[in-house]
């Protein structure tokens, strides 16, 4: 025990939410012993900063968004430890993923990575590309940082760092209906997008159209999302789909740009 919170003592655990009330409260639950959680809010119009507030090891502050990864790096900028465990509000840390953490030396040229179990209404979905899914979260901040990128942003590993993978779990409340589903779909398409215009990529109809049939055939069959009955078919779908319009938004960003 004392050994676990030696090492909770070292870490500031970092947060960014937006109207994230359903699953907050457990997510703030299972990091009670660190020695301080940021939540990095952004606008929440739900009970997010009042779930947040009832925990005495969290510190609230708020911005606008500007990019998953510039925001995850501002987190950062507001811990007071050097040791950081990045966790998404609609996560939570498992019981074995605190024991492991006990047990690691915590070495500065080290970022460790855990398990994500991604879950569709409720249910571990084991196909579909969804696992493994191994998550670099707990790092040395004065080795590294998140990338910049605005959607699907990572934790940048420089030369002469390692990644170690725990057999460590975080429970992770993906989506609860297709709608969340297409929602963030477009949300993070558009994005994605915007970004890869910016910097001047390039897309065709029928590129797109290619990683749509590829996409779809790889998580159905390949990755085995048939063993999920409906849920596996939309998945499959969704995560085509979601290759499909990030590749049209681009074509039509393109066009746009050349009129």
């Amino acid at each position: 025990m004392m050994a676990e919170m030696e090492n909770l003592s070292k870490i500031s655990v970092t947060i960014l939410a937006k109207n994230a009330q359903a699953h907050l409260g457990e997510c703030l639950e299972a990091l009670r012993d660190f020695d301080e959680v940021i939540l990095l809010d952004n606008q929440s119009t739900d009970s997010t900063r009042a779930i947040a507030g009832s925990f005495p090891n969290v510190k609230i502050f708020e911005n606008e968004f500007i990019g998953f990864g510039p925001l995850k790096n501002l987190a950062l900028d507001y811990a007071k430890n050097n040791w950081i465990l990045s966790i998404d509000a609609d996560e939570v840390l498992e019981k074995n993923a605190r024991e492991a953490i006990a047990t690691l030396l915590l070495d500065p040229k080290c970022i460790y990575a855990f398990s994500r179990k991604n879950l569709y209404k409720g249910e571990w979905i084991r196909a579909c590309g969804w696992n493994p899914d191994y998550v670099k979260r707990l790092f040395h901040r004065g080795a590294t940082r998140f990338n910049q990128n605005q959607v699907h942003e990572s934790v940048i590993v420089p030369d002469g760092c390692c990644v170690e993978k725990l057999n460590a779990h975080i429970r992770h409340y993906a989506f609860e209906s297709i709608d969340m589903l297409l929602g963030k779909l477009h949300r993070y398409s558009s994005m994605w997008a915007d970004e890869k215009s910016r910097i001047g990529k390039k897309a065709s109809v029928f590129g797109a159209l290619g990683r749509f049939v590829w996409v779809f055939v790889k998580d159905y069959f390949f990755r085995k999302g048939f063993l999920y009955g409906y849920k596996g078919f939309i998945i499959a779908y969704c995560n085509a789909d979601g290759a499909f319009f990030k590749y049209m938004k681009l074509y039509e960003r393109n066009k746009g740009s050349q009129s």
